[in-house]
């Protein structure tokens, strides 16, 4: 007897010729989020059990009034604006890949990209900057000017204009204008 209890869709030959297949299947850009808070704890975590990986990956936990507690997983890729060492009582902000795979618990477990330690006279952000430096929700426009500090992660200057790519900004004060404009005192590539 046929059952047409669970749907089946299709599997298309030519993936190529359905556009909108190709569109929604993968998004490859990065979203960035952010979430900052009070360290309550910073601990080992051990993603797998081997000798090799021990002591290299962390667990950062944050907590937030209004918005609960979040775990951050520290790996030896997270960036740290100002290479800054973070301790239990610090108030910091944490950026993660909304695209990125997370497990189902509370509090929120996300792999950090980027950990920035909170302070008064600089902002930090995470974000796709388009050709003209808008960021991807259109709030912040970069003006860059020779004492901007354009480097890669690894402190290596990058020589080309830093359009169409994801970028860590830290800068400080804003004009009122929509989008915001500012000319940040360094800008990180993601690459």
């Amino acid at each position: 007897m046929y059952n047409n209890q669970f749907p089946c869709w299709p599997h298309y030959r030519h993936q190529s010729t359905y556009p909108h297949f190709n569109a929604t299947w993968k998004n490859a850009e990065p979203t960035f989020a952010a979430f900052s808070g009070t360290v309550t704890r910073i601990e080992d975590f051990y993603p797998v059990q081997d000798d090799a990986s021990v002591g290299c990956y962390k667990l950062m936990s944050l907590e937030n009034i209004n918005r609960g507690p979040v775990n951050f997983v520290i790996s030896p890729g997270t960036y740290f604006v100002d290479h800054e060492v973070v301790e239990v009582g610090d108030e910091v902000t944490g950026f993660y890949d909304t695209n990125a795979p997370a497990l189902l618990i509370y509090p929120p477990q996300y792999p950090a990209i980027v950990i920035a330690k909170d302070t008064g006279d600089q902002n930090v952000t995470v974000d796709y900057f388009n050709n003209q430096l808008i960021s991807s929700d259109g709030n912040l426009k970069l003006n860059i000017s020779p004492s901007t500090k354009v480097i890669l992660r690894n402190d290596q200057p990058f020589n080309r204009y830093p359009r169409n790519k994801n970028l860590i900004v830290v800068y400080g004060p804003t004009t009122k204008s929509i989008p915001a404009q500012t000319t940040p005192y360094e800008i990180v590539l993601l690459c």
